[in-house]
Parts: C-alpha cells; structure tokens; sequence
C-alpha cells in the first residue's frame, strides 16, 4: 500500500482520451480500422511528410478517431471534469450523511492518506474516501472484487481503489494507514488468537491519530467480535461507542509527542 502519486488534470485527461479511442477501437470492426489507416496515410502524404513512421501513422489514426467521435476539448473537459469531482466527494452522492460516522471520523489529506476497509458492504465508504483522495485498498469475497473495481472504474477512480481477495489474517500494510474499516464479517473464521494477532498488526500499522471504525456491530446478536473484546484490545486508544442499528465501534489512536531536544 504504498502511496501512489496524484495525477495532474492533464495527465487525467490524456487518460481519459486514451480510454475513449481505445473503446472505439476494440468496438469496430477491422475493416472499419484499416479504412482509418488509409485515411491517416493520405493525411500525412498530403502534410509532405518526409518520413512515414509507425508512431506517427498511429498518432494520426488516433487524431481521425478523436474528431469522429467528437471528443471533449481539454478546456471543456476540465470543466465537467471538476464538476463531477466536486459532486463525488459528497457524502450524499454516495447514500451516506453529514453524520455518518465514516463521515465525520475520517478526515482525508489528499495525496497523503490511505486507507483499509474489509468485510461486507464496504463498497460504498471506499468509493466515498476514494473520492476525497484518499489511497483505498480493499479486502472482500473473490465475487465481490471485480464489482468493487468495476464500480470504482465506472466513477472515474479506478486509480485510487485497489480490491484484493486476501483476508485480514495475510495482509501486511506496507505504508502508515490513516484509517481501518472492517465488519465483523472481515474475521469469519478466526479465532480470538488470530483476532488479537490481526489487529496488533493493523494497529501498529496506523499512523497516530488514524481511526479503526468497527460499522456494523449488531446490537443484541453475536458476532465473531463483540464490543467487549474490542475495548480490550484497543485499550489505550480513545474509544467510542454509538449505538444503534447497527452499533458502531470507533478507536482513535494517540499522538505521540516529539522528544523534549
């Protein structure tokens, strides 16, 4: 999980231009695409093109598709572009509230904050911080996987959610974690041995002041995890329980003060 560079708009939007031509592409039939190589030909003939290279005969392809499919102009791109961004990064957007605990406990750092969420039903706060520019590592059922990269795909934030099959019990943060979000689902299968070694490992891997937020802790059934076992094993840290349907867990890890010099 380690942290991976912002992208500048123009970087965004060669990607996005990329994808479009590479769509048409894989759309038409081959004909269609040497009917376009011909045209490119005679476009760069005409131009008293002294050397007819590959790249510049893929280029021009590229240049004949982009005008046929009336590509968006950088400028209006940008535009719509930080429209749809400032929509994504709403919590209404995504089902949630002002006053989600996702919401108010998770204060994204763009470019600077990563985050692990595992379990079931964990697409929708992924999206969400995914959106305000956070780094999103995900952990759920092999069918889940392609849903939670196809969704993140289809809103434009395929480079910032990473889904992996892998459980709790083999994941090793690579990078400080800002936050940790799981169900009790996320520990189907172990024992309260395995419990304990897991959250040790994700505990140290928090950076201070990071948030493990325990969402769906249903009040009155038993779960592999209770609340009683997880104040004990996040003794030390700022606890807080709400209740409710579900109840919510929530540990904020302590800051350490810099050494008196």
């Amino acid at each position: 999980m380690a942290q991976r560079p912002s992208h500048s708009l123009k970087y965004e939007y060669a990607q996005y231009v990329e994808r479009e031509i590479e769509i048409y592409k894989e759309s038409v039939p081959r004909a269609v695409l040497l009917s376009i190589a011909d045209e490119a030909v005679r476009t760069l003939a005409e131009a008293d093109q002294l050397a007819l290279t590959e790249f510049l005969l893929c280029a021009e392809v590229d240049k004949i598709i982009f005008k046929r499919l009336r590509l968006q102009s950088y400028a209006v791109w940008r535009k719509n572009y930080t429209k749809l961004m400032a929509e994504l990064r709403r919590p209404e957007h995504w089902g949630l509230s002002q006053d989600d605990l996702v919401v108010r406990a998770v204060q994204p750092v763009a470019g600077d904050s990563r985050v692990l969420v595992a379990g079931a039903e964990m697409q929708t706060p992924a999206l969400y911080l995914a959106a305000n520019g956070c780094d999103v590592t995900t952990l759920s059922e092999p069918d889940d996987v392609q849903r939670v990269m196809d969704a993140a795909a289809q809103a434009g934030l395929g480079e910032r959610v990473h889904a992996s099959a892998a459980g709790l019990e083999s994941f090793t943060p690579d990078a400080p974690l800002t936050a940790v979000i799981y169900t009790p689902a996320a520990f189907a299968g172990l024992g309260a041995a395995e419990r304990a070694r897991v959250i040790q490992v994700l505990q140290s891997a928090t950076a201070d002041g990071g948030v493990h937020l325990v969402q769906t802790i249903v009040a009155g059934k038993r779960t592999s995890v209770s609340i009683d076992e997880l104040r004990r094993r996040y003794s030390g840290w700022d606890v807080t329980v709400e209740e409710g349907t579900p109840d919510s867990f929530m540990a904020r890890k302590g800051i350490t003060p810099e050494p008196f010099m």
